[in-house]
């Protein structure tokens, strides 16, 4: 008689061992949380219910999807590219290849801003990109008239979902930087892109290569963006009004300067949760 081959079926505690084995060896940052993450955007399942199930036979067809996206984590694409969404100040916003994905720094500019903001204020947030900064203020603070500028057509689309997602009223411009903005507003807020051009080759593949560049690229010393909106700033904002900057952690002394030139005062630079110089804010 020949050999009885016995078939083994996949539990969803093997395959998450196996996941997570597969993007360590691509040296995927967090290998055994993402395979968690990625279980979690087809199954619905959190880690206990996760934990609960590591004996239960996954379905064939369930291994075969989530190996998919296993896959293309391997590939370094960004796990928020992959479920479609990455949450920011407890909201859940949309994102892909055309906005940068929303980060934990950025909360910390949205944190100092809401503490300025009073009901009936118009926000401007130039460099938009996913509306993650202008929809949480106008989502978790007070009334506010608020509108979101970008260069890309394509984050501005990604932007407006996400408005419609979480029901604000909030407009958006096309725009470079203030050219095709008339209004005044009582705060300017923006995460512009900053990272000088030369440093853009050594970031970790999930950013250099599917953060969209234009986001990212600051010129040759990360300020330029800085200095061309500075120098604009006073001319849109009301009398006593605030120029908010999200920075990269060595950029708060030469943002901080640029300020005090353009006649704003009570110039103060915030630090984020890792003790790093994260905001600056300018009042005029």
């Amino acid at each position: 008689m020949g050999e009885v081959i016995k078939m083994t079926k996949t539990t969803y505690g093997s395959a998450l061992k196996a996941a997570g084995e597969k993007l360590r060896l691509s040296e995927v940052p967090n290998a055994d949380l993402d395979a968690e993450y990625l279980l979690e955007h087809l199954t619905g399942w959190n880690r206990a219910r996760q934990f609960m199930e590591k004996d239960s036979v996954m379905p064939e067809e369930l291994k075969n999807q989530f190996f998919a996206l296993v896959d293309r984590r391997k590939e370094r694409i960004p796990l928020q590219h992959i479920i479609g969404t990455q949450e920011f100040m407890g909201l859940e916003f949309e994102v892909n290849e055309h906005v940068l994905v929303p980060r934990q720094d950025t909360e910390v500019l949205v944190e100092h801003a809401l503490q300025i903001l009073k009901d009936g204020d118009s926000v401007l947030d130039l460099c938009t990109g996913s509306g993650c900064i202008l929809l949480s203020l106008m989502k978790l603070g007070p009334l506010l008239n608020g509108t979101g500028a970008d260069i890309s057509r394509e984050a501005l689309e990604v932007a407006k979902r996400n408005r419609d997602r979480l029901g604000v009223q909030a407009q958006f411009i096309e725009t470079d930087l203030f050219s095709n903005i008339s209004k005044k507003y009582d705060v300017i807020t923006s995460n512009p892109p900053y990272i000088p051009t030369g440093i853009i080759p050594k970031l970790m593949p999930e950013v250099r290569e599917h953060d969209p560049y234009i986001a990212l690229d600051g010129k040759d010393d990360g300020l330029w963006f800085y200095e061309r909106i500075t120098e604009e700033a006073p001319k849109h904002l009301y009398r006593n009004g605030y120029l908010i900057y999200e920075i990269g952690v060595d950029q708060g002394e030469a943002v901080s300067a640029m300020l005090e030139r353009a006649g704003f005062t009570d110039i103060c630079v915030k630090k984020d949760y890792s003790g790093n110089d994260r905001v600056v804010i300018g009042h005029l």
